[in-house]
C-alpha cells in the first residue's frame, strides 16, 4: 500500500483559543484536510486554515447544550476516512485531556481506519498563565492538580481540599458545589480563587475572589467556557504574561477578498485577534478591447505606470494571453506605486525602473526622473472609482496619459453573519482600511446590512487609516478617523498601531 492511500483520521489538538496558540503541526493538517469535524468549543477563526474545498461539520460538544451524540460523531468519522478522505477531528484544548476521545478512537481501529492523535496546548496550563498565575510557585505551591468539575459529587473532596493547587475544567455550572465541597472539607474561607472565561480570546474576562465571596461576585453571570484555580498562587505576584500591544484587541480588517491573508498574519504576530470583512471584488474589467490595442502599440510607450498589485496581476495575464511575453516590456520604463506593487512585480522577475519615496501616487508625480513633457504613459487601472489626481497631474506635466481598464472592484453583495454579530453586539475594537474604496464600501454595507444602523454603533472603536486619501474617506463617511500609518503600507498600519496601544 502506497502512503497517500492510506485512510487516516488525525485528532488534533486546537489549543485553548485563538490561532496564535495552534501548533504548526495542527496549522499543515488543517491546510491538508479534505474534511474537518470541529466541536463548538473551537474558535471558528482556526478553520481559516483550511483550504476552500475542505468539508467542515461542527458537531457540537459542549456541556449542557444540544451536542451530536457521539455515535454520530463516530460515524461521520468513519464513513468520510473510509471514502479516502484526509479527516481532522479537531478538539478544543488537548485532545487528552479531557478530551473523551476514547470511544471515537475504539470505533476507529474497529473499522480498520488509521488515525494520530497531535498535542494541543490545555486550556488548564494556559489559562493560569493568560491570568499571570504561576501553577508553581517555591512559596506557595510545590505542585498542582488537575481536574474536572462535571461531577463534582463524585470527587473526594477531604483529599483535594490538602492539596496545593486545583486546576478545574467544566467547572463553571458547578461552582456553588465546588466552594460548599472545599469549605465542608476544611478550606480556608479566604482561599484566594480565580476564574477565566473564555480564554485566550479577545472577550477573555478574570474574575478573582476567595471561597467565601466568589459566587457573589460571578452571580447571574454566564461562566462557561472557564477554568478555575483554587489555591495560594492566585494571590501571588500577577505575571505580565503578554506584551504584545494588541493582544486581546479584537480587529476587522476591511480588504479584498483575496487580500486580506498578509495583513491578518501581521497583526495575529502582534496579538490581535483579527476578524475578516472582505469589502472590494476584484474582477475582469468589462471590456478588453482598449487594453489589448495598447498592448500591440506598446514600443509608442515612453513609460508604463503600475499602482497596485492587481494591475499588475490582471496586465501581465493579459499580455500572456495576447500571445505576448515580458520581453515585450523591454521597450518600457515602469513606474510602480507602493512597497507591495514593486513587490510583486519583482516577484514576476521585472525590476521597475522607478518607485517613488512614499507610497502614494502624488509622491510619484513630485518626484518623476524624468522631464515629463512629450512622454506616452501606459497607465493600467482599476476600471472605476480610481483617483483622477494621477493622470491630472502627468498630463499638466505636459505627458499624454492613455488609460485603459486592467480589473473591476466592486463591493461584495453581503457581510459575514459572525462580523455583523461582533458590530451589533459591540465586540469590535479597532477597523482597519487600506483604500478609500474599502471605506466607502464598508460604511454602505454596514448601512445596508446592520440593522438600524448608525455611527453610534461604533462608539468607542478606533478607526485606523493606512493614509492621507484614506483618511479623507474615514472622515467624509465615518466623520472621524483615530489612527493613520506614518509609512503607507500595510506594515507602517500594523506599527501605527502597535505604537497607539502598546
Amino acid at each position: 500500500m502506497h502512503l497517500t492511500n492510506v485512510k487516516k483520521v488525525n485528532i488534533v489538538g486546537a489549543g485553548p483559543g485563538g490561532i496564535g496558540y495552534l501548533t504548526t503541526r495542527a496549522k499543515e493538517i488543517l491546510a491538508s484536510s479534505d474534511v474537518v469535524v470541529y466541536d463548538a468549543l473551537v474558535d471558528p477563526a482556526l478553520l481559516d486554515c483550511c483550504t476552500d474545498y475542505c468539508l467542515k461539520i461542527k458537531m457540537g460538544k459542549r456541556g449542557s447544550q444540544e451536542s451530536s451524540s457521539q455515535e454520530q460523531i463516530n460515524q461521520i468519522l468513519i464513513k468520510y476516512c473510509l471514502a479516502g478522505k484526509q479527516v481532522t477531528r479537531l478538539k478544543s484544548g488537548d485532545p487528552l485531556v479531557f478530551g473523551r476521545i476514547i470511544q471515537e478512537v475504539k470505533a476507529l481501529k474497529n473499522a480498520g481506519c488509521h488515525f494520530e492523535i497531535i498535542p494541543g496546548l490545555s486550556s488548564a496550563l494556559v489559562a493560569p498563565m493568560l491570568a499571570g498565575i504561576a501553577l508553581s510557585d517555591l512559596q506557595r505551591s510545590g505542585s498542582f492538580t488537575i481536574l474536572s468539575g462535571h461531577q463534582p459529587d463524585s470527587l473526594d473532596w477531604n483529599t483535594l481540599a490538602k492539596l496545593d493547587t486545583l486546576v478545574v475544567l467544566m467547572g463553571g455550572a458547578t461552582l456553588a458545589k465546588i466552594v460548599e465541597s472545599l469549605l465542608r472539607a476544611g478550606s480556608r474561607v479566604d482561599l484566594p480563587i480565580a476564574i477565566i472565561c473564555n480564554c485566550a480570546r479577545s472577550n477573555q474576562q478574570i474574575y478573582r475572589a476567595t471561597l467565601q465571596d466568589i459566587l457573589a461576585k460571578v452571580a447571574g453571570l454566564s461562566l462557561s467556557p472557564c477554568i478555575i484555580v483554587i489555591g495560594e498562587v492566585v494571590a501571588g505576584e500577577r505575571l505580565m504574561c503578554d506584551s504584545l500591544p494588541l493582544a486581546g484587541k479584537k480587529i476587522l480588517v476591511t480588504r479584498a477578498i483575496e487580500g486580506s491573508k498578509i495583513f491578518r498574519e501581521l497583526l495575529q504576530s502582534q496579538g490581535a485577534d483579527v476578524l475578516d470583512m472582505p469589502a472590494l471584488e476584484i474582477t475582469e474589467p468589462s471590456y478588453w478591447q482598449p487594453l489589448d490595442q495598447a498592448l500591440e502599440k506598446l514600443p509608442q510607450f515612453d513609460w508604463l505606470i503600475l499602482t497596485s498589485a492587481n494591475a499588475v496581476e490582471y496586465f501581465l495575464n493579459r499580455l500572456v494571453k495576447q500571445s505576448k511575453d515580458l520581453r515585450d516590456l523591454a521597450c518600457l520604463k515602469i513606474a510602480v506605486v507602493g512597497k507591495k506593487t514593486a513587490e510583486y512585480l519583482i516577484k514576476e522577475r521585472i525590476r521597475p525602473d522607478f518607485t517613488p519615496p512614499d507610497y502614494i501616487a502624488d509622491s510619484l508625480v513630485e518626484n518623476f526622473p524624468e522631464d515629463l513633457r512629450g512622454k506616452k504613459i501606459l497607465f493600467p487601472r482599476v476600471e472605476s472609482g480610481g483617483r483622477d489626481i494621477l493622470v491630472k497631474e502627468l498630463t499638466k506635466g505636459g505627458a499624454e496619459v492613455v488609460e485603459v481598464a486592467a480589473y473591476e472592484s466592486k463591493s461584495p453583495k453581503d457581510i459575514p453573519d459572525k462580523v455583523k454579530e461582533a458590530l451589533i453586539n459591540r465586540q469590535i475594537d479597532i477597523i482597519t482600511f487600506a483604500s478609500s474604496k474599502t471605506v466607502a464600501n464598508s460604511y454602505h454595507l454596514f448601512e445596508k446590512h446592520i440593522p438600524s444602523f448608525s455611527l453610534e454603533l461604533l462608539e468607542g472603536v478606533s478607526l485606523a487609516s493606512i493614509g492621507p486619501e484614506t483618511s479623507k474617506a474615514c472622515q467624509k463617511y465615518f466623520a472621524r478617523v483615530d489612527i493613520e500609518a506614518g509609512q503607507y503600507t500595510l506594515e507602517g498600519l500594523v506599527a501605527a498601531l502597535g505604537q497607539s496601544y502598546a
